[in-house]
């Protein structure tokens, strides 16, 4: 990674930094009408804002286009696989309070990377966005490391109602393999679980949420245990799925199969939205689901929704957070649908699930 010698408090004059700048997806950019194209069969609901430095993320996450140790120029870094283009952040603002004035915002996420300027950054860019369109609901997607408990109540003040957390791993060997030591990088397991459950202390239940990844060597049986403990506690679990991005340690992992990813989506909505026991899961030596137990898997299966994107919701309680893009490139196979599911991908999600090989009743 080339490195940054220009004095910190020189940089704003040489590089295009946040708080005064400040990246933004494709698809959001796309929807505010600061990029031109189309995304395909929805909208975004979601403008998914990052912070920008010279030297990009001082963390070094095995699978994160922004890792530290990626070869290359931080400003060319892609982040989920795709470019997130530059603009000033008052004019992102601006262009929020347009749309929110012309038919709306779902909701506003600022998501930090690991950097010591990106607590008091995220504090500024979120009352911008908050002054230009304080209807709108603002997520703060935190890096835990900035974070100390004593330092969230001013998130709050500044206009977020969410707090989302990059947990990722569904496990702490898992997490310590791909972020902690055994990455090089600065993140703690524990760390993460104190600002989560301080946060859902003072943001209530279901304010927040931890990002979630299939794919990066966990078992089924860590993830389902996460699942249950993060419910039990009102702590939103949101779903991706691995997809390598080039140049980093993970670049040549291979994506799970898509029936894995599938079971997984189905019994992570069973868990949430069925009240599904923990004994109605069986796994087999290796950890893997081997059997589902529920009367209601093939009936949600056929809904599709189990199978949508997981993201934070709008004003009135619905999806906003769909991430086009999110966990596949365009022209890739949907892993998770930012719409509600037609009949034909139905038809396409029930050969990819493979059910009757796991539940007892068909599929």
């Amino acid at each position: 990674m080339a490195k940054v010698t220009i004095p910190a408090r020189e940089q704003a004059q040489h590089y295009q930094i946040s708080p005064e700048w400040v990246r933004i997806s494709t698809a959001a950019a796309i929807e505010l009408g600061l990029a031109p194209g189309r995304i395909h069969g929805c909208n975004c609901g979601c403008i998914n804002l990052l912070q920008n430095y010279p030297e990009g993320c001082y963390a070094n996450c095995t699978y994160c286009g922004l890792a530290r140790e990626r070869p290359g120029d931080p400003e060319a870094n892609s982040f989920i696989r795709v470019a997130w283009p530059l603009y000033r952040t008052d004019l992102v603002a601006e262009k929020i309070a347009e749309k929110e004035a012309s038919g709306g915002v779902g909701r506003v996420c600022i998501a930090q990377v690991q950097d010591h300027r990106a607590y008091d950054d995220l504090l500024d860019m979120t009352r911008r966005v908050h002054r230009a369109a304080p209807a709108v609901p603002i997520s703060a997607l935190v890096s835990t490391t900035t974070l100390t408990e004593a330092r969230l109540p001013a998130i709050k003040e500044a206009g977020a109602d969410i707090v989302g957390v990059g947990l990722d791993a569904a496990s702490k060997d898992v997490f310590d393999r791909t972020r902690g030591k055994g990455a090089k990088g600065p993140h703690d397991w524990d760390q993460h679980f104190r600002i989560v459950r301080a946060a859902r202390e003072l943001f209530g239940p279901w304010k927040v949420n931890c990002h979630v990844i299939v794919g990066l060597g966990e078992t089924d049986r860590e993830l389902v245990d996460l699942f249950y403990l993060l419910h039990g506690e009102q702590i939103a679990a949101y779903l991706f799925s691995f997809n390598p991005e080039p140049g980093t340690a993970m670049q040549d992992v291979e994506r799970v199969p898509i029936h894995r990813t599938r079971r997984i989506q189905l019994v992570k909505h069973l868990i949430e939205q069925k009240g599904l026991a923990r004994d109605a899961i069986a796994f087999d030596a290796g950890g893997t689901i081997a059997h589902i137990d529920s009367p209601d898997a093939a009936a949600a299966l056929e809904t599709g929704v189990p199978f949508m994107t997981n993201g934070c919701p709008d004003r009135a309680g619905k999806l906003a957070c769909n991430r086009p893009y999110g966990s596949y490139r365009p022209g890739e196979a949907f892993r998770d649908y930012p719409f509600v599911p037609s009949a034909d991908d139905v038809a396409t999600i029930r050969g990819e699930t493979r059910l009757d090989e796991v539940h007892g009743c068909g599929g």
